[in-house]
């Protein structure tokens, strides 16, 4: 089997669009698929687990892996900081595997602006409508009408970035959107520069070429 490069798989939509659900389906999907684990200044929580829920850093740590260019995207978020490691990403995407970052568009835009950037395959998911997004997060039962207002809020200025993304489903039925996710992917894996041996296979073609004439 041919090597590939990993892709960086950027999976953005407003809350309640279905994100959570997809992002699992593709894990279960196919085992080359990595979900990235992020790294916080803020404390660990009972029964997290340290380089699989998160890298737990203190702050100065952190700060200074921003400073040497050692995090893809990060953000401040609720009074601690949040972010992705570029080492374990760079490794995994040369051993042919694919990272899924869960992340809002201004750390897609870190991501897509970084050096890594050229590996990167970002897909925005849109609701339906805004009534079937309100009436999908009050049917979780996980969050206080309060909570469920605040995120109805963030969501139109999460949307109003689709346009900055590489493919944009309409997450109308989980089935079928699911199916048009992999087939993205799929597709993706085959892109030219996901190819590292193309070039040496093409040199052999034209030696064989030559050789001939």
């Amino acid at each position: 089997m041919t090597h590939r490069r990993g892709l960086l798989i950027i999976l953005s939509s407003p809350s309640g669009a279905g994100k959570s659900t997809l992002s699992r389906r593709l894990r279960d999907w196919d085992e080359n698929v990595l979900f990235s684990v992020s790294a916080t200044t803020r404390p660990a929580r009972e029964g997290e687990i340290e380089g699989k829920d998160y890298f737990f850093l203190p702050t100065d740590t952190f700060k200074h892996q921003v400073n040497e260019g050692q995090m893809l995207e990060h953000a401040y978020v609720f009074g601690n900081l949040y972010g992705s490691p570029k080492s374990p990403v760079e490794t995994a995407i040369e051993q042919g595997r694919d990272v899924l970052f869960d992340i809002d568009w201004q750390g897609a835009q870190q991501i897509q602006n970084s050096d890594l950037g050229k590996h990167t395959l970002s897909i925005f998911l849109l609701p339906p409508s805004i009534a079937e997004l309100r009436r999908r997060l009050e049917s979780r039962g996980q969050d206080s009408p309060e909570v469920i207002a605040k995120r109805m809020k963030k969501s139109w200025d999460e949307i109003s970035h689709w346009a900055e993304y590489d493919y944009v489903l309409t997450n109308d039925d989980l089935d079928a959107t699911d199916r048009k996710l992999k087939q993205i992917i799929s597709a993706a894996r085959l892109r030219r520069i996901q190819q590292p041996e193309l070039t040496q296979h093409v040199r052999k073609l034209q030696m064989e070429f030559e050789d001939r004439t």
